[in-house]
């Protein structure tokens, strides 16, 4: 039987179980505000199809819409912080997540135009949430990159990001740890001190 996942509460509702064709409609597009919840949708549909690391790529790519921060969609489905912050701290053990923290290290260092800052920056956003929420996960020592601290990551969101992004981003770490019961891994709350975010 296949697996079934409770709802994302941070992520709009599905239609049915959606597809590659629900962003593939927006290849010769701009991918504004549309795809923005498009991305949003399709993210809620794999996570509750149990498909945890797919969800959190399609979170990926809500993040490099092209938004201005007025948009209807954003007042309804604020940037998706929470959510991603959801689906690593819900995610069972056993499912298949990747793992995230090396995931944004290699993402924030890579990452290419259009809006290549607010893009990096926001990889380093989900690098802090996920080193929050599961402190266990290794980085990639073969990648040489400098990792930056809270503050930084916060005063970078001021710069590049959208109006009242780094509020949003702060108060899910706030949150992070108290989210729910972390199905995989150890909670922050049980993190030694060295192993979380310096701000």
């Amino acid at each position: 039987m296949p697996l079934r996942f409770p709802p994302c509460p941070t992520l709009p509702v599905a239609p049915g179980e959606l597809d590659w064709r629900t962003l593939h409609a927006f290849r010769e597009q701009h991918r504004r505000a549309e795809f923005y919840a498009a991305c949003l949708a399709y993210a809620q549909s794999l996570w509750t199809r149990g498909l945890a690391a797919r969800a959190m790529l399609c979170l990926d790519r809500a993040f490099s819409a092209e938004l201005q921060g007025d948009e209807a969609e954003l007042r309804w489905w604020p940037l998706p912080y929470a959510a991603m912050a959801w689906i690593i701290t819900h995610t069972p053990d056993g499912v298949f997540m990747g793992n995230p923290r090396v995931h944004f290290q290699h993402y924030a260092g890579r990452v290419n135009e259009p809006r290549k800052e607010q893009r990096r920056w926001r990889a380093w956003a989900c690098w802090a949430l996920t080193r929050r929420i599961r402190p266990d996960l290794p980085a990639d020592p073969r990648h040489a990159i400098v990792e930056p601290t809270a503050a930084e990551i916060e005063a970078r969101l001021r710069q590049h990001g959208l109006p009242g992004e780094p509020e949003l981003w702060r108060e899910v770490m706030g949150s992070a740890s108290t989210i729910g019961p972390t199905l995989g891994g150890r909670a922050a709350e049980s993190a030694p001190a060295s192993d979380r975010i310096r701000g």
